[in-house]
């Protein structure tokens, strides 16, 4: 053994992080950022990836990723150079530059896309809104680790240019879409992205997101080309069919099936299960379910707010928006509300649970059932407050939003899967070249 080996040794025991660079050496590592409650990472998970470390800013969201991807199933091989909490991805180039340079070109994926609040068309899209700005920090990141790959994902509204003069027609300015990919391009990726449906992949719910590989060997036009043509196969595996339904997937927790006290919520109620009724829900409650559905706490409804959900039900038409003069004839107070169609997949949550009426009972959804129709299982907690309001909506990201920003799993790990057959083809198309 030579003494620059030697040395090398040494010093790495020094650091006392053996594992981190051990794990290094594996194959499918990849780095999580803008990680939320963890919705991606779980998929990459069941899909076979070495999961290295997570960046989130929020301490709610951080919490639920920490409390089931590293207390309960010690998927991240967390560096010790990297407190194990919730950081801001600019802090985290700043103050751990050097520890990030040493990892470039090491780490086989990033996955992950800023915040999509600014760009949504469900909410006010908002050009000045200062997450908006993350994108330079992503491409910044990029440009530091170098990954093999990259998976970003956001809005539909994320390929639509922001109006420079609210007043006129066609002034829109470029979209973000465009200059996300002409960074990436010029950091030597072979980016090609599309918009996908959810609901297309197994997921109950009718959520389109831009979706953007980049690779550094290959086309990253094949990530695409595998995704789908294993999407059968894979969901037959699952015993799933490729469209599911909201009642497919949540028909076992209605409120009539019986309710408690809420076990985290003082004058609430909790649900129950019943028996399974769709093979969805037996995936969902496959591993390690509690015998009491984690965050399935009904919200407490006013009488005169009861009577209004009860005449929805009865009058308005199913997986439609009420919204404009319906809105008026009902007397409905909020923007819109849509009553869920039992037989229909939930149109996109958003992080507005009073947004959806449930499709049989006078209330909204639970927590619980966000997680089901977002694919989480049920043995994945979710933590921090269930709800906040006014200047705290831009600060903290309780359950709901949590959710309603998440990725679903069960679309992670087909992504898993189709980025580790495009890493392989990708690296024998080069060879063979």
């Amino acid at each position: 053994m030579t003494r620059k080996t030697i040395v090398k040794k040494s010093k790495l025991l020094d650091n006392k992080d053996v594992s981190f660079e051990y794990k290094m050496l594996k194959k499918h590592t990849y780095i999580d950022l803008f990680a939320g409650c963890g919705g991606i990472s779980l998929g990459l998970f069941h899909a076979g990836w070495h999961g290295l470390f997570a960046i989130e800013k929020d301490k709610m969201a951080f919490g639920t990723l920490q409390k089931n991807l590293i207390l309960k199933k010690d998927h991240f091989n967390w560096p010790m150079w990297l407190p194990q909490t919730e950081h801001d991805i600019k802090e985290v180039m700043k103050n751990y530059r050097s520890e990030l340079e040493n990892i470039k070109g090491k780490v086989d994926l990033v996955v992950g896309g800023p915040p999509c609040q600014g760009f949504s068309m469900a909410g006010k899209r908002n050009e000045g809104d200062k997450r908006n700005k993350l994108i330079d920090a992503y491409v910044e990141f990029i440009e530091i680790v170098k990954p093999k790959m990259l998976f970003f994902e956001n809005v539909k509204g994320f390929t639509i240019g922001f109006k420079k003069d609210a007043t006129k027609e066609d002034t829109r300015g470029k979209a973000y879409s465009n200059y996300v990919t002409k960074a990436l391009k010029k950091l030597g990726y072979n980016v090609e992205a599309k918009i996908l449906d959810f609901s297309e992949y197994g997921i109950p719910q009718r959520r389109k997101r831009f979706i953007l590989v980049g690779v550094l060997e290959g086309d990253a036009k094949t990530f695409f080309s595998i995704l789908e043509q294993d999407r059968k196969g894979f969901l037959q595996k699952k015993g799933l069919k490729q469209k599911n339904t909201i009642k497919g997937a949540i028909s076992d927790l209605h409120q009539k099936n019986g309710d408690i006290d809420s076990l985290d919520s003082k004058n609430f109620l909790a649900g129950t299960y019943s028996r399974t009724k769709s093979n969805y829900q037996k995936l969902m409650r496959k591993e390690e379910a509690p015998k009491i559905p984690d965050s399935h706490r009904f919200t407490n409804h006013g009488d005169e707010t009861v009577t209004l959900f009860k005449l929805l039900l009865k009058k308005a038409e199913r997986s439609k928006r009420i919204d404009g003069d319906e809105r008026k004839k009902y007397g409905l107070k909020k923007r819109g509300m849509t009553v869920l169609g039992e037989n229909d997949p939930s149109p996109t949550l958003t992080t507005h649970p009073d947004d959806y009426l449930h499709y049989l009972e006078p209330r909204i959804l639970t927590v619980r059932e966000y997680a089901r129709i977002q694919s989480f299982p049920d043995w994945y907690e979710i933590t921090g407050k269930y709800t906040t309001g006014g200047k705290q909506r831009v600060k903290e990201v309780p359950r709901y939003t949590q959710l309603g920003n998440a990725i679903p799993p069960l679309f992670g790990e087909q992504v898993g899967l189709a980025l580790r057959k495009t890493s392989a083809y990708g690296k024998k198309h080069t060879i063979q070249n």
